[in-house]
This record gives structure tokens, sequence and C-alpha cells, in this order.
């Protein structure tokens, strides 16, 4: 098949097993591959960080004229992950602020003892003899619960935000699989509903503050930085779905890579202090973000080959942390890689903001979960995966132990 349907094949769910191959022959074709829908193809990971922090390349889809934005695109209010500056600056430094100077360590370092102790409970069920779903059981339960306590969303509502997120995460995919009006429409609904429910509950605790992100957010008492009341819903749906999605296929991943490895797994065990450098190759190795996609505001040129102003460009963030180019042995998963400045969380103004805490949640998780993994084995391999070709992970992860 031709390199124009690389996007198809990638996003085809029959290759969400195993993408890399993919991965490969696009970074094969060339550093910029144009796809039959009149989208660009980027694998290669010079390029990709190039464009991440090129100020021409814009993340609001309401930049895309080829292919034309889904109206819902158009009209939906997009987070400020999906903005660019200056308006993006202000958004999201207004919806830092509750982390703590300088936006992220204070509150999320708070938290590890929290976070440590949720792993250990949430532990508990991995006893011999038994079988266990790594997400259902633990990879899922622990981010949401982080989140929902950050937040400060009662844990009686939890099941509303997992049939929201669901929702919204599938709108978020890329490419033609799942492009339909009804999932856009279902979108669209979660949004609204959600964003219903999370500005009633910051209102609740206006003038009443609750120590929460939430109260902090809406008791801000700097009119500068305040965010509307549609801000608020947009962007604390973000915190929300950042805060939780992304980390559970990290861990997930983790897992999985680790019992197809039983001498990487046994290395850890021996060497827990290897874990941070773990959870970074991890990131690099088998990343929860696939893709991101851009858009050039002008006309620019990309190894040589030049890109309209308004066209969709999809960056393969886990193609470029397998680029033979920039890394030795790239498909051999290594905790212990040298200079391992990988895409996983992106790069440029729109680093993934809610890294810190995605890095302590899997570094507890796995310290957690390693010393019960030796006898454990895969009930299958591969695993069932979540449609998302972007966000790319194990939908359930059924081990035997």
């Amino acid at each position: 098949m031709e390199s124009d349907t690389l996007l198809a094949r990638i996003t085809d769910y029959a290759n969400r097993p195993d993408p890399y191959p993919l991965y490969a022959e696009l970074r094969e074709a060339g550093p910029v591959v144009l796809q039959a829908d009149g989208s660009y193809l980027i694998g290669t990971y010079h390029e990709i960080v190039a464009l991440l922090h090129d100020p021409r390349m814009s993340a609001d889809p309401r930049s895309r004229t080829a292919p034309a934005p889904a109206p819902d695109e158009v009209t939906r209010q997009p987070p400020f992950l999906r903005l660019d500056d200056p308006e993006h600056h202000r958004l999201r430094n207004s919806a830092m602020r509750p982390f703590g100077p300088p936006h992220s360590p204070g509150r999320v370092d708070s938290m590890r003892g929290e976070i440590a102790q949720l792993t250990t409970e949430l532990a508990e069920v991995f006893q011999e003899g038994r079988r266990i779903d790594v997400v259902d059981d633990f990879a899922y339960p622990l981010p949401v619960t982080v989140i929902c306590r950050l937040l400060g969303i009662p844990d009686k509502d939890e099941q509303l935000f997992q049939d929201w997120t669901d929702t919204l995460v599938a709108s978020a995919d890329i490419g033609p699989e799942g492009d339909t009006a009804e999932r856009d429409q279902a979108a669209g609904q979660a949004q609204q509903q959600m964003g219903q429910y999370l500005v009633q509950l910051a209102e609740q605790r206006r003038g009443r503050p609750t120590g929460d992100m939430l109260s902090d957010l809406v008791n801000e008492p700097d009119p500068a930085v305040r965010l509307s009341e549609e801000d608020l819903a947009v962007n604390t749906i973000l915190l929300f779905i950042a805060g939780h999605e992304t980390t559970v296929n990290l861990i997930a991943n983790g897992v999985l890579t680790l019992l197809r490895r039983p001498d990487q797994l046994a290395r850890l065990r021996e060497d827990p202090g290897l874990l941070p450098r773990a959870v970074e190759e991890l990131l690099r190795y088998e990343p929860p973000v696939h893709m991101r996609e851009r858009i050039p505001l002008v006309d620019v040129d990309v190894a040589g080959t030049t890109i309209a102003g308004g066209t969709s460009v999809i960056l393969a963030l886990a193609s470029g942390s397998r680029d033979p180019m920039r890394f030795s042995e790239p498909d051999r998963f290594d905790p212990t890689r040298p200079d391992n400045q990988h895409v996983g969380f992106g790069s440029g103004i729109h680093l993934c903001f809610g890294a810190p805490l995605a890095r302590i949640e899997a570094e507890a998780a796995l310290g957690a979960l390693i010393p019960h993994l030796g006898t454990a084995h895969l009930v299958q391999d591969p695993p069932p995966y979540r449609q998302n070709a972007m966000l790319r992970g194990p939908r359930h992860l059924p081990i035997q132990l």
C-alpha cells in the first residue's frame, strides 16, 4: 500500500496492538508524507520537535482549512490545550495557579504520601491465585481518585465523570475512524453536562473555600486572571481528563511492557532506584499519547516540503520517540537509557501540564506492583485496546497471579 494511506492504517483498530512497524514505514517514506485526505504526517524526531516549538504552528482546530474542521470543532470552545498564545498563556496560567508556584510542583508534591497510600491499598487485590484486570482494578482507580481529590469532586460522582470522559476522549481521536456526526454530537452533550456540573459545584464554594482546586479557581482574588464561567467549565474538564487519562495508559502500558520482558522486571525489582528512569523510558517506548495535530498559520517549509497554511499536520510523537536518528536501538526497552529526551509529553509551550503528576503516579504505581508481578503472566497478549489511536493503551489487561 502507498504511504498516502499511512494515517488511515495507523488509526485502523486492527493495528492498535502494534503500530510501530507503520511508524518505521512512515520514517522511511520521508520526514513529511502527504496523506490521501490532504493532511501531512510527520514521524521524525527533529522535525517534530522543531514544529512543536514553531510559533507559526497553531494548536487551534479552527485554524484548519484542509481537511475542513467538523462543524462542532468550529462552534465548541476549545480548552487552552488547543489554543495559541496569548490566549493559551492567559488561560493556562489561570488554570494552573491553584497548583501553586511555579504552577505544578507544590500541590502535586504534597500528595506524594497520599498517592503512595492509595497505591498500597489498591495493590492489595494482587494476591496469589487471583486473576486481575490491571486497568479496571488498579490503573484506572488510582489517577481518577487522585484527580477527583485535587478538584474536590465527591466520590459518589466518579462514575458520572468516567462516562463523560470516555465520550469526550473518543471525540478527540485523530483519523477517519469514528469521525461521525453522532460521535461529535455525543461529545458536545457530554461537554455541556460535565461543564454544568463543575460550574455548579464551583459556585457552591464561592466565598466558602474548601481547599481544593475547584474552590481555588472560583475564589481567585485577582480579576485579571479569574476564569469566566465558560472558561472555568472548559478548562476544568481539561484538567480532569488530562489528570487521569494519560496516566491510566502509562501504568497499563508499563505493566504490559514489564510482563513481556521478565529480565527487566527482575532488574527493577532488584533495583527500585531505577524506577524514575524506567518511567521516562516507558514514556518513550510505549507512550500514552501517540499523535498531536498542528496547523500552520502561514505556508511553512519542512525538510524541503512546503505545507500550505491551514493544512492539518499530524505529528506522530510515538514515531519520533523511536527515531533511530535520535535514539540508539530505539525498539529496545532500556530503563538506563541516557539522554532520554523523548516527546512522550510533547514539547514547547503546550508541554503536558499534568506531566509532574503523571510521573509521580506512574512511579508509585509501578513501585507498588512490581513486587507482585514476578509470578504473574498475561492472560491475553495482545490485550484488547481502546478504540482511540491518539491516546493508546489497553482497555483491559487481565493477568493471572
